[in-house]
């Protein structure tokens, strides 16, 4: 591994440990499912929590789990080759989801959303068995950030992805410890690494998804604004509920707990301006102050 290579692997790991202290994601005894898709992020991911969990006070456990979906063309050896090095245990589960997906919608619908479900609940019962109480997932910042431009736009609503949510039957709390790293430097990241990719030959060969849209879009702002999607990411962290028109929202902020960004204590001013009319030219009219 060169200088650089390191550096950029120091980067990616002070993130993922800064956000896993920051949003709580590991705790002691925790036995994690590490969904292992054969993408760029999944292995970011099983890679950088392989060298965290041996440094944490307490004991986690890390298994890489991987789901054959029966793609065409599917080549699943590399993946292999890789868990078997790693010393990690893991499973490599094998379900026709390719075929259900594809005969259930047309070639004109975006396959994602049936696809990720399929997939999301193979996955559970695996955890399940497993005996596992976490699931990782390798969702990163610009998948947050293309997330909540899709609700935006398209939804009408403004979510985003969460660091971490629990299943809605309560089995199952799902973290996202790459959520704060940044998609270029997991790409660099892994072609430096040469991860054995395993391609998505179902969604990843769509064209024309709005998500490609919201990408193009920061990508076009990206260059007037090197920083948008930092300051974007930055946004979701620092919400004004009182500036939304949320009435719930707004109730809940209300009603927030005292520890909760303690409310500040403005100081009534004294003095105002004396806001006299003037005549000028004739007419009635306002100053106007600088």
């Amino acid at each position: 591994m060169t200088d650089a290579v390191r550096r950029l692997e120091q980067r990616l790991y002070r993130d993922v440990r800064d956000t896993c202290e920051r949003y709580e994601l590991l705790a002691p005894g925790d036995r994690i499912l590490v969904a292992m898709s054969g993408g760029k992020d999944s292995y970011t991911l099983f890679h950088l929590l392989t060298k965290l969990v041996p440094r944490l006070p307490f004991t986690v456990e890390l298994i890489g789990v991987h789901l054959d979906q029966v793609q065409p063309g599917y080549d699943g050896s590399g993946l292999r080759a890789y868990l078997e090095a790693s010393g990690q245990p893991f499973e490599i589960l094998r379900e026709d989801t390719y075929s259900v997906v594809t005969s259930h919608l047309p070639e004109s619908a975006t396959y994602c959303s049936m696809c990720s479900r399929l997939r999301r609940g193979i996955l559970y019962t695996a955890a399940e068995r497993l005996g596992c109480n976490k699931l990782a997932l390798g969702h990163h910042r610009d998948d947050s950030l293309e997330t909540f431009l899709l609700n935006l736009f398209y939804s009408g609503k403004l979510q985003a992805m969460p660091a971490s949510y629990r299943t809605d039957d309560g089995r199952f709390q799902v973290i996202r410890p790459l959520i704060e790293c940044a998609e270029a430097e997991i790409a660099a990241f892994s072609a430096e690494m040469a991860f054995p990719i395993v391609p998505c030959n179902l969604c990843g060969s769509q064209d024309g998804l709005k998500r490609d849209e919201v990408t193009a879009l920061l990508a076009e702002l990206e260059r007037t604004n090197p920083q948008i999607r930092a300051v974007m990411a930055n946004a979701l962290r620092n919400v004004r509920p009182t500036h939304l028109l949320d009435r719930d929202v707004a109730r809940a902020w209300a009603e927030r707990a005292p520890d909760v960004r303690p409310r500040t204590l403005s100081t009534p001013r004294t003095r105002h301006h004396a806001a006299e009319p003037f005549v000028s030219g004739g007419k009635l009219r306002l100053p106007v102050l600088d």
